[in-house]
């Protein structure tokens, strides 16, 4: 007889647009124990299951807290409702949650009143919709209506019927089914109630259940958390102010690359991020926000680090294909890896459709350059003992692409308007100075060479696990490194010998160093300022976990053939802090995303 053995959940706490898949172990009629599925369609020994979704709903919704998602709502801020602030923003579990998040919380009463008093009326925005402004006034949450959740996204959940399955007389709670399939995507009509899970094995020719069925309940559905949307911010031209990301309007000659490291799920453990719930660092959670957020920066170009090659097949690859891009994929080499080869990470760069084609692709594996730096200077009985420091799996993609918009230059009209994108990820601990400094230098000069032969725009994106201030940092931004530098002190493989040579002829600049340069005042600038470290002239971090927070990922670019237009603004530490760190509800990665917009210059031969 086919029976279950047991059943539970990926997580407790489901959340709406996110997929559940309960885990349902099966013991088959000869004795074996299987998690496969037996559908209607090909039954075992005249057997199969049968799975049901319901929601239980009481005669009353119940609001949730936007800050402590598992907590009943208490009060709401009349601000919020004025503003066509999302309701579900609005909604706290006491006084001191909402006093607490006000910092946070007012941002989105600033903005609602900064739309309406730039354009005159609701603009779309990332991740929601913003009106006229509203003071934070508290009322007590009562039962009204939270239709206003969101729409009920475009989710397959099986046919249902539409009346409910059953009434507990006792509780007043009716059961709703909702779903027919082993999978179910919550949506914004569960919001605030239980779900329950049931499967059964029933007789294929009888048509009915052998045994009782087994049940699993969840928590209440919570809404997706949402943050406060980025804008960019215009850093080029006479007047300071921010874009619309949704508007999709980018000048005529101008694009937009995003960079982000999206922390492979391989490393989203509880133990390394202890301080995140669980449910939000499950990957069926963080994929959906991922992939919202990227979507919404709507950028011409994506280069992502720490991308599953399994995720970037499953899932990177053709959702965003849906979206109108284009993919290129490298994954790490396998050398030091031993995991599942299916869930090694790398790099993966997509570009629109609709404003480039590709040309070329490069692929720089670091093991290969080790392999022949080691034959070329290393004596063969210290082989061994080089390979085994120098060999990380790092790689680089190296992508050329063919502009399809204009701008290419009064006195070039009708030239090709090509453009070289670098993304890497150098990923090597902290005491491999040497290391480190050795593949970024190995980068650039295989840039170099693309450089000389085709004279095209370059951009070198990624995580380089180099602060400012630190060697490979010094290399890509003034093209040198001091040959006092301390770094240089770690060299037992004597690779970075002499230290004249670590040099590169790119005109590299980084992006993000536009705020500091900008001069003038204004709301958006002196935001931006706070968040740049005067010294170096990067912003203050664009990683923050519970032990670490620094700068680590860039944009760079060839400042004499691009100029930046815009950047998407960076987050400040406080807004993150009421979360512990990154990676958390709100933002699925301990990085944040690098966004800068770029107009090509008329060529000049380098």
């Amino acid at each position: 007889m086919l029976s279950v053995v047991r059943v539970h959940l990926p997580s407790e706490i489901p959340i709406v647009g996110c997929e559940i898949t309960p885990y349902v172990l099966l013991r088959r009629p000869d004795g074996a124990v299987s998690t496969d599925e037996v559908p209607e369609i090909a039954p075992i020994d005249g057997q199969f299951m049968r799975y049901r979704w319901y929601r239980i709903q009481s005669d009353r919704k119940v609001p949730i807290c936007s800050v402590h998602p598992m907590e009943q709502a208490t009060i709401q801020c009349l601000g919020c409702l004025k503003s066509k602030i999302p309701v579900a923003k609005s909604y706290h579990c006491s006084a001191k949650c909402f006093s607490d998040a006000w910092q946070h919380h007012k941002v989105l009463h600033e903005r609602a009143s900064s739309a309406l008093n730039e354009n005159g009326a609701e603009e779309e925005e990332l991740f929601g919709r913003f009106g006229s402004g509203g003071s934070g006034v508290l009322s007590t949450a009562g039962s009204g209506s939270l239709s206003n959740f969101g729409q009920s996204p475009a989710v397959n959940n099986g046919p249902v019927p539409l009346y409910p399955s059953g009434t507990d007389k006792n509780s007043g709670e009716t059961w709703f089914e909702v779903g027919r399939l082993r999978t179910y995507t919550p949506t914004a009509d569960d919001i605030g109630h239980a779900l329950k899970f049931e499967c059964v094995a029933v007789d294929a020719e009888k048509r009915s259940p052998v045994g009782p069925p087994t049940s699993i309940m969840t928590s209440r559905v919570i809404p997706a958390p949402t943050p406060t949307p980025r804008r960019l911010i215009q850093v080029n031209g006479d007047v300071l102010g921010h874009l619309d990301l949704d508007s999709q309007t980018t000048s005529l000659g101008t694009f937009t690359v995003l960079s982000y490291n999206i922390l492979a799920d391989a490393y989203a453990t509880s133990d390394a991020y202890s301080y995140c719930p669980t449910w939000a660092l499950s990957w069926t959670y963080r994929r959906q926000n991922l992939l919202r957020e990227i979507i919404g920066y709507h950028a011409d170009i994506i280069c992502l680090q720490e991308v599953q090659l399994n995720h970037f097949e499953d899932f990177f690859a053709p959702e965003l294909d849906k979206h109108g891009y284009q993919a290129l994929y490298k994954k790490r080499t396998t050398e030091v890896y031993s995991g599942n080869p299916m869930a090694i990470d790398g790099c993966a760069t997509f570009f629109r459709r609709d404003k480039f084609s590709h040309v070329k692709k490069y692929e720089v594996e670091f093991n290969k350059a080790a392999q022949s730096l080691t034959d070329a200077i290393i004596p063969a009985a210290q082989k061994r003992v080089a390979l085994s420091r120098l060999i990380k799996d790092n790689i680089a993609l190296i992508a050329v692409l063919e502009a399809k918009f204009g701008n290419h230059g009064a006195e070039n009209p009708g030239k090709r308007q090509l453009l070289c994108v670098a993304n890497t990820h150098i990923n090597v601990h902290q005491d491999l100075k040497d290391v480190k400094l050795w593949e970024v230098h190995t980068l650039l000069k295989g840039l170099e060479k693309i450089a000389v032969s085709a004279d095209i725009p370059m951009l070198v994106c990624g995580d380089f696990n180099s602060t400012p201030g630190s060697s490979p940092h010094g290399l890509l931004a003034v093209g040198k490194v001091d040959q006092l530098h301390p770094d240089l002190a770690i060299d037992p493989l004597g690779i970075l010998r002499p230290p004249s040579k670590l040099n590169h002829q790119l005109p590299l600049v980084s992006a993000y160093s536009s705020f500091a340069r900008m001069v003038g005042v204004g709301y958006d600038l002196e935001h931006q300022r706070r968040r740049m470290d005067p010294a170096t002239n990067e912003p203050l971090f664009t990683n923050c976990t519970r032990d670490f927070i620094g700068t680590v990922d860039y944009i760079f670019y060839t400042a004499d053939s691009l100029t930046v237009e815009s950047l998407l603004e960076l987050l400040d530490e406080e807004s993150l802090r009421k979360d512990t760190a990154l990676p958390s509800p709100e933002w699925s990665s301990d990085h944040i995303a690098l966004l800068a917009e770029f107009r090509c210059k008329p060529r000049i031969r380098r």
